[in-house]
């Protein structure tokens, strides 16, 4: 199946987080716009997660450690760890995650 992402309506899944959900049969992809200081509070779920940021400067804290992370920089983010982040600037980012992210069905 061809995917056209720019003929796809992102959904605002956090306010300033705009996601372009790709649902495989065991993993999610999303192709996120996010607004400069736009923020994911923290959280955690059973996904295995592999963040990288195409556009932008994103701060990440994940399991009480903070960083930065800039365009071409990738984070993987185990099951069940705590994270959150805030858009310094506004950010492309992509993300997957294994297995499907229901909550973004």
């Amino acid at each position: 199946m061809k995917i056209h992402l720019e003929k796809m309506t992102p959904e605002e899944i956090i306010p300033g987080f705009l996601g372009k959900m790709i649902h495989g049969e065991k993993m999610t992809l999303v192709y996120w716009e996010v607004k400069k200081d736009a923020e994911v509070p923290e959280h955690s779920h059973e996904n295995e997660q592999i963040m990288q940021v195409l556009e932008g400067e994103f701060e990440f804290t994940v399991d009480g450690s903070t960083a930065i992370y800039k365009s071409g920089e990738l984070i993987v983010i185990p099951p069940h760890l705590p994270h959150s982040g805030k858009a310094l600037t506004p950010c492309l980012l992509m993300d997957i995650f294994s297995p499907v992210r229901e909550a973004y069905r």
